[in-house]
């Protein structure tokens, strides 16, 4: 899934909490926003093994959530929000494709690695690839309760997180042609 399609998933986890608590939705907003960017920093590196914990994760979130509600301050909250939307991005990977650039020539069947067991698991295919048509319909839905519940720079921002990934959706096949045809820099 695209990495907008997750920072909304975690937005959309944290929007019932800054409805009802309006005075923490700042926090509650970046944390979640990073949080579901946030696994992807593992691109350079292994990419959906090395900052992805579909299964560990949630270790995380329960003390996270459990430390948020103890102790319900800016910080924790976006805490919390950045360790809840961080494992949903990794749980919800497998329901993707795999990790490739080009999945509709090169399948592989790795979508996330599972720590616990130390093995791969198998992508489940319900969004074809980053990108996709039905990627980009899921982002959209996603966003709608952040669009609802935020407002000022949050609203801005998912409004050009929706900008993006309609752009992205609709080049996503033609980017894989063009960077081949920049072979020729490396």
């Amino acid at each position: 899934m695209m990495a907008t399609t997750h920072a909304f998933a975690g937005l959309t986890v944290v929007s019932p909490i800054a409805y009802l608590v309006p005075e923490f939705s700042a926090p509650l907003a970046l944390g979640a926003l990073v949080g579901g960017l946030a696994p992807d920093f593992d691109l350079p590196l292994t990419h959906r093994r090395t900052f992805h914990f579909p299964i560990v994760g949630l270790v995380g979130v329960v003390l996270a959530v459990g430390l948020a509600f103890s102790a319900p301050t800016a910080p924790t909250l976006a805490i919390a929000a950045f360790v809840v939307a961080a494992w949903l991005h990794a749980a919800t990977d497998v329901f993707g494709g795999g990790p490739e650039m080009d999945p509709w020539r090169n399948r592989t069947e790795r979508a996330v690695y599972d720590h616990v067991h130390g093995r791969w698991l198998r992508p489940k295919r319900w969004i074809r690839y980053d990108g996709a048509p039905e990627d980009a319909v899921l982002a959209f839905v996603l966003a709608l309760p952040a669009l609802v519940v935020f407002d000022g720079w949050v609203r801005i921002v998912v409004l050009g997180g929706l900008g993006v990934s309609i752009a992205y959706a609709l080049l996503r096949r033609r980017l894989i042609r063009w960077t081949a045809d920049w072979e020729w820099l490396e």
